[in-house]
């Protein structure tokens, strides 16, 4: 009955080139999507959505990129689908989409993520310069090709490990701007329960636990511990241990909290618990955890389905998440390096930056965003401090408090109440509100 109900909905999805699907559906013949060779064997997937609104046109609009996390997670798939595009996972048009006020910009990376893919083993990305690098080829491919879109504003959003790729991202194509090789309109980056100081939010784990009522005494001991040998790996530079030492850490978090959800604290399942097998490798538990969420059973069936026969490009060999987990190995090395220093670069270069966070998120909790911002060298940190935070409503319950923010002169904080790590999919109203407030502030 699901697979039923899936395909006559996506009837009317492939039928989006004569018909208007709704409010928040696609605009007919106003989608684009295609591959881009990054380097010799590594191949980036992107799909576009213009604009949809009534009162602008798509140039009047920004554009919005939107970068998953994982590393390994599909913004393509869950992005789009659950999160921020026009149609929900049952596509049915969704009321919080993003297209409302923007045109966005999916992107499948790094090289093996979603429809992306890699032709052997040494094409995956090890680093975040390496993903820098080949987002930068990408987005000179898009602009090139898309020149109606040079002279709109545009700007990156992330999630999770998303966040961090975001940042050097970022750092690159002002960068690039400056020398003339991209042609584009970079208007900041926006960085969502993001991991961009890995340490900061494993050390806090046990507090924010602690204080949630999710721990005793013995198991903050126990989760501090774990903490503790986290630290004094990334102390010493041990990164690929450190990341190991950071699925131990998820391990003794999980048996001495009953299985919390590390993605909203609020919201366990029976069926969500990820127990670590005998002799399971520390990678594929890892997959488990963070990589499969994001491409579940029925996502999957949809993406690699229907989905695949619209987009009618995507080679036969490659299944969408096929080498997530590939993706996620090859960056071990370096998923526990911070980039504190990049965000100081941006906001020294005059970026716009933003960072929000979800209430609710543990695996990158609020408290450790703050730390690392306490951290910043930027000059307009002591400006910044001194403010007090501003309240917003609540937009479908006005009176109620929806979220807090700060803004001091190109870097803004948004506290976002009631949601988790995936705040668009958690408080879609609240999300989409913040992302008109950023996308106008200029």
């Amino acid at each position: 009955m699901i697979r039923t109900g899936v395909s006559v909905c996506c009837l009317v999805f492939l039928l989006s080139s004569t018909l208007h699907t709704g409010l928040s559906g696609p605009l007919a013949g106003k989608e684009a999507w295609d591959y881009v060779e990054v380097r010799d064997g590594a191949h980036m997937f992107w799909w576009l959505y213009y604009a949809d609104s009534q009162s602008a046109d798509f140039r009047d609009l920004p554009l919005v990129m939107w970068l998953q996390g994982g590393p390994g997670g599909s913004g393509s798939g869950f992005g789009n689908f659950e999160e921020i595009g026009p149609l929900n996972r049952n596509l049915e048009p969704r009321k919080t989409s993003w297209v409302q006020a923007a045109s966005v910009l999916f992107v499948d990376n790094p090289v093996g993520t979603g429809f992306s893919y890699a032709d052997g083993p040494d094409k995956f990305a090890t680093n975040v310069a390496t993903v820098a690098s080949d987002m930068l080829v990408l987005l000179r491919h898009f602009f090139t090709e898309k020149k109606e879109f040079q002279s709109v504003p545009f700007y990156i959003f992330s999630e999770s490990y998303g966040g961090k790729m975001a940042a050097a991202i970022s750092l690159e194509l002002s960068k690039a701007i400056a020398q003339g090789t991209v042609k584009c309109n970079f208007a900041g980056v926006a960085l969502g329960d993001s991991w961009i100081s890995p340490l900061d939010s494993v050390i806090t784990w046990g507090p924010y636990l602690y204080t949630t009522s999710l721990l005793d005494d013995f198991g903050l001991a126990d989760v501090s511990s774990a903490a503790e040998a986290v630290k004094k790996a990334v102390e010493q530079e041990q990164f690929e241990k450190a990341t190991e030492l950071w699925s131990v850490a998820e391990t003794v978090v999980e048996q001495n909290t009953n299985g919390v959800n590390f993605y909203n604290i609020l919201t366990q399942e029976p069926d969500e618990k990820v127990v670590a097998l005998a002799g399971e490798d520390y990678i594929s538990l890892q997959t488990r955890r963070h990589i499969r969420p994001l491409h579940g059973q029925s996502l999957s069936e949809l993406m690699n389905g229907p989905i695949r026969k619209k987009l009618g490009i995507i080679p036969q060999n490659v299944t969408w998440g096929g080498q997530a987990e590939e993706v996620f190995s090859s960056m071990a090395g370096d998923f526990m390096r911070p980039v504190v220093d990049v965000v100081d670069q941006l906001l020294e270069a005059g970026v716009n930056v933003t960072v929000y966070n979800g209430q609710l998120d543990l695996i990158v909790d609020t408290m450790g965003q703050e730390l690392w911002v306490k951290k910043l060298k930027w000059e307009g940190l002591p400006g910044f401090n001194k403010l007090r935070w501003t309240p917003l409503d609540d937009p479908v319950s006005p009176g109620v408090t929806g979220a807090f923010y700060k803004t001091y002169k190109n870097f803004s904080f948004y506290w976002i109440l009631k949601a988790g790590h995936m705040i668009p999919s958690d408080q879609g109203p609240m999300a989409l509100q913040m992302l008109k407030m950023i996308i106008q502030q200029d």
